[in-house]
This record gives C-alpha cells, structure tokens and sequence, in this order.
C-alpha cells in the first residue's frame, strides 16, 4: 500500500504525539485494510479462508464502534521521537490496541484486535524513510548527497497476522512473503507479536 501525506501530516509527525492524533493516524492506517482483508488471497486454499472469517467479521466489527466506554492511554517508551498507546474497552472488556512509534528514521503503527478476551488480529505497518528527518537540503548539501528528507520517498511495510484461538495461523507479509506460511516462521512470529500485546497490557495507567 502506498501512503501519501501532506506537509501538515509530515510537521505533525515530528511533533509529541497526542491522543486525538494518535486515534487519527489510526484511522487513516486502518481504512484501507477494512477493505483489503475481505479480497481473497488468491494462495489461500477455501479451508483456510473459512477459517480466517471470523478474523474478518470481529475486524469490521471493532472498526464500526464509534463510541467507546473508555480509552486509556499509555506511553511504551520505545521510540526516540515518542510514542503512545490507546487500549478501547467497550462495557468493560479490552478490544483493540493502538500504539504508534516516532523514530528519527522510522514511523510505525501497530494495532491489535481481541475476539472474546484474545488476540485475533494485528496489523503492522511502518514507515522507513528515506533520510532521517533531521536531514533537511542543508545537510544534503554539506554532504554532497541527491536526497533530503522526504516522508513521500519513504518504504512501506506491512503485515497482517490472523490467529484463532490464540495461535497465529496465517500472515500477510510484504517483506517476507515466501516464509510467512511457514509453521517455524509463523510459530517464531506468534512469539513476537504476543510478547508486545502483553507489555502493552501491562503498560496501562
């Protein structure tokens, strides 16, 4: 997927995040996957696609909440440039996680989506730009370069992990496609992602 922002967007995201801003970016991320997880991948076999359904459904299904009984937020402290994490609960039960990350070469946002208390969805996407946002026309210059900063030049990376019943059962990759059907990749990715879903639930304030 392609991203585009304005120079408004690009100023902001050299900026400490806010909550408003953060639940936009989010926003923004999301919007086109809500559409891209309902077209088939043509390699899944009809067994797995059944089963990456329920997935799916609980997506759109999180998505279209616009009132949420609470929203807390929290700071994962990872990232130089800042970072923040929004947990959605409605009536009491945690349903999704949004945490984005600032770095001086980096932006990533990553979401989690629960289905009945566990994790069922994450959708990670990073943007890794071109120079580091420090690196303006001067710099470019003194170092006889041919680029300065640019989010437009940025590389996109994205992936999408579906799992069912707590185990990661499928992944859209854009970096490492041929491996991510593999049991030892999936297995070693289940470890990944789940590892950051729970420090972000304990991060909470």
């Amino acid at each position: 997927m392609a991203g585009c922002e304005t120079n408004s967007q690009q100023e902001a995201d050299d900026q400490p995040i806010s909550a408003a801003s953060a639940m936009d970016s989010a926003r923004q991320d999301t919007a086109a996957v809500i559409t891209m997880i309902n077209e088939k991948d043509r390699t899944l076999t009809d067994t797995m696609d059944e089963r990456l359904r329920p997935v799916r459904e609980n997506f759109k299904r999180i998505n279209a909440i616009t009132h949420w009984t609470k929203v807390d937020t929290t700071n994962p402290g990872e990232a130089l440039e800042g970072s923040e994490a929004l947990l959605y609960y409605l009536n009491g039960q945690l349903e999704k996680i949004t945490a984005k990350y600032l770095g001086e070469t980096y932006r990533q946002t990553d979401e989690y989506y629960l289905l009945n208390g566990a994790l069922s969805f994450m959708l990670e996407k990073t943007y890794r730009y071109n120079r580091p946002i420090y690196y303006d026309s001067a710099a470019m210059k003194a170092e006889n370069d041919t680029e300065a900063f640019d989010f437009n030049r940025s590389t996109i990376i994205e992936a999408r992990s579906y799992f069912e019943n707590g185990k990661l059962i499928y992944q859209v990759n854009s970096r490492n496609k041929a491996a991510s059907h593999t049991g030892s990749y999936l297995l070693k990715e289940q470890k990944r992602i789940n590892a950051g879903f729970q420090k972000l639930k304990k991060r909470r304030l």
